[in-house]
């Protein structure tokens, strides 16, 4: 059983000081995750929160709107593999074969904007008993230059690639929340919440909780939407946030 787990950038950094990662919620994950932890069965995903969010934005361009300015690119690039950096040294601390996967140099999108991302390193990696951590990140994109590759679409892609049995997003609120602030346990239809589903409060130019939650209803297993304190709980198998089963 494949178990694929985004961290959310907003999770994992404090997303309003650029490039500052909130080590203490990253050691809580990292121990959640060490406790359920077994070689070749687990994938991690990690968003940009303050390390790439903040240098997409600036220069204008996101999962939609492209760019050709190669300083764009590489200012995104190089933040975001200081954070992989980061949540891999944490893994490895802890004694797990983490290694780092970066997007940049194997997936595309073509000019329908069709994402291409070969699973077959993550998948080889699996199999030889590492940690994939997988970072957001430009890619190129036929007739548009790069666009962001957010960790939703990640978490989609590899989760069919590698027919992924569970799948969560660890995220800063307890799941998709209604318009009194209750989660919602289940969403199999976008129309059914989209009225509900606002911006992220901070800088995100892959698309907030609508952004989650479209990815998400295009997978073939279903995705919970949970916060750190019920990361444990959903890597022992519970049923925890919002689960999203399109």
């Amino acid at each position: 059983m494949t178990t694929i787990l985004k961290l959310g950038g907003s999770v994992i950094t404090e997303k309003d000081q650029p490039e500052t990662v909130d080590e203490a919620t990253l050691e809580q994950v990292v121990d959640a995750v060490v406790d359920a932890y077994e070689p070749g069965k687990f994938v991690v995903v990690h968003g940009g929160g303050s390390f790439g969010h903040h240098h997409a934005a600036k220069h204008g361009y996101s999962k939609t709107d492209g760019t050709r300015n190669a300083t764009a690119v590489t200012d995104v690039h190089r933040a975001m593999s200081v954070l992989n950096d980061a949540v891999v040294d944490a893994f490895q601390a802890r004694d797990v074969a983490a290694v780092p996967v970066s997007p940049l140099s194997v997936a595309r999108r073509d000019a329908a904007a069709t994402l291409s991302f070969p699973a077959d390193g993550v998948e080889t990696a699996l199999d030889e008993g590492f940690l994939p951590v997988v970072q957001a990140d430009p890619i190129v994109q036929e007739g548009a230059g790069a666009t962001i590759l957010s960790g939703d679409e990640i978490v989609v892609t590899l989760g069919e690639s590698l027919g992924a049995n569970r799948v969560g997003l660890c995220s800063t609120v307890p799941g998709v929340l209604d318009a009194e602030g209750n989660v919602i346990p289940e969403i199999d239809d976008f129309d059914e919440v989209a009225s509900v589903l606002g911006e992220s409060d901070s800088t995100d130019v892959t698309g907030g909780m609508a952004g989650k939650v479209q990815s998400l209803l295009a997978l073939s297993a279903p995705a919970a939407i949970f916060d750190p304190a019920a990361l444990g709980p959903f890597l022992r198998g519970e049923d925890v946030g919002t689960v999203v089963d399109g």
